[in-house]
């Protein structure tokens, strides 16, 4: 340890090298590696140490003594305790650069095929973009009822401001509703004892229909005024379709329970995804940002070259968006999900678009891929997969090599384990392109598409 240069809680000026995969500034000082927060490249800071490892360090900056052309001055009140962001303090346009570099930067660590990653593809308006929103609620430090977001690593309430990138109208229900919680002196939860009425304000937006769900999420069966509480949403506020209450009676993190009760409308909205509808329900997943996710699925579909003798297999299908986008172009798709609220959802919007030549199974992607190979000996000639965060199993991975379709298209939400799958398929497969989309800007998040075809192919 006596060969670390550094002390935690001693000062140091510092040049900025890099940025990481979160956004953070990256320093040496005699070599020893330290991460810090909000600096971006080529700036020399002033910094604390806040934590020593033995091979890294963090620190808190300071002082910014020289600023990057690329530093903006911070738009948002809460920005450094609310985590929600991590890149508002820089250009749009260095935010998406970032990202792209730190695509290629794991390329370049674990593929043996050169491959650069395009340029990543940002959107034309980002602030506003998220369609969810999810707020909870709790007491201030006074002991007032307090609705926001939980800051920064911690369970504490930073009551709404002005948020960026929540919709607005989320943001207009969830105060109409603090302040009818405060005039009828109604609970809200308590985390510590579990006791309390309202957890959590869940607001869902169609972005092309402007049709609003709003979801009451409480601790027990009824609260008080609920009729009243209904009309004064709808009066207030006209885009509201439905309001939902759910149960959740649950010591837990999870923020919808299982029961819902419609207390006005049908108890889901719809939204427009290109040429198709899809009906959004509370427990059901839809795309966050729905511009990004339309020129992802148009990317995915157009580099996958698909044609009218294909079989196409859709793997983590979800609701069946990517699916149902591709069906006009291929023979057969088939969507493989294992949550079977998502798969139910999926059917019913293939039926709502009328589209005859899709099949969803509800499984593991794992056993339910390899059944259709190998015991129904249905084969794909491409395939698009959109796994979660952990990336694909070893056993899906070797079906795919095993069956080897013409052309695979990988979405990813976490580079990390996107190449990590790819340097397991790049002996069957040559990657010819990558392709970063910013699918939650001012965030650390990158989407990616990674398009793969089968090297013999052809031959």
């Amino acid at each position: 340890m006596n060969n670390i240069p550094v002390k935690k809680n001693e000062e140091y000026v510092v040049e900025i090298l890099d940025n990481g995969f979160g956004g953070e500034g990256i320093a040496k000082i005699e070599g020893f590696t330290i991460f810090i927060p909000n600096a971006i490249k080529g700036e020399k800071c002033e910094i604390l140490i806040v934590k020593v490892l033995t091979s890294h360090a963090y620190g808190k900056l300071l002082k910014i003594i020289q600023a990057s052309p690329e530093r903006v001055e911070v738009d948002c009140a809460t920005y450094k305790r609310c985590g929600g962001c991590d890149l508002r303090h820089m250009t749009y346009e260095n935010t998406l650069e970032l990202k792209k570099n730190a695509v290629q930067s794991l390329v370049n660590k674990s593929l043996k095929q050169k491959v650069e990653a395009q340029k990543t593809i940002g959107m034309e308006n980002p602030f506003y973009y998220r369609n969810k929103a999810q707020y909870p609620l709790g007491l201030d430090k006074d002991g007032n009822p307090a609705c926001g977001i939980f800051a920064q690593r911690t369970h504490t309430i930073i009551p709404i401001d002005k948020c960026f990138i929540q919709t607005e109208i989320s943001q207009e229900i969830a105060k109409t509703i603090l302040e009818f919680i405060k005039e009828n002196n109604i609970s809200v939860y308590n985390e510590e004892n579990q006791t309390g009425l309202f957890r959590h304000i869940v607001v869902k937006v169609g972005k092309y229909t402007n049709e609003v769900m709003c979801i009451l999420v409480i601790n027990g069966k009824n609260f008080p005024k609920e009729e009243k509480l209904v009309e004064l949403l709808c009066n207030k506020h006209k885009n509201i379709r439905t309001i939902v209450k759910n149960i959740n009676d649950k010591n837990t993190n999870v923020i919808l329970g299982r029961e819902n009760i419609n207390l006005y409308g049908e108890g889901y909205i719809e939204d427009k995804l290109g040429d198709y509808t899809f009906k959004i329900s509370p427990l059901s997943f839809y795309q966050i940002n729905p511009v990004q996710a339309e020129r992802l699925y148009n990317i995915a579909i157009e580099s996958a070259n698909l044609n009218k003798e294909d079989i196409l297999f859709d793997l983590y299908c979800g609701i069946g968006t990517i699916g149902i986008f591709a069906s006009k172009y291929v023979k057969k798709v088939y969507g493989i999900e294992i949550v079977e609220q998502a798969i139910k959802d999926a059917k019913e919007n293939a039926k709502m678009n009328d589209i005859q030549n899709i099949d969803f199974i509800v499984g593991d992607v794992e056993q339910a891929f390899d059944e259709l190979i190998n015991k129904k000996n249905i084969i794909p000639t491409a395939i698009i997969v959109d796994p979660p965060r952990k990336g694909l199993d070893d056993r899906t991975i070797e079906n795919i090599i095993k069956v080897s379709p013409n052309r695979l298209v990988y979405i990813s939400c976490n580079p990390a384990t996107m190449v990590r799958d790819l340097a397991k398929l790049e002996d069957t497969y040559t990657i010819t392109k990558i392709q970063p989309v910013d699918m939650f800007p001012y965030t650390k998040h990158v989407e990616c598409i990674a398009v793969l075809t089968q090297k013999n192919h052809g031959v």
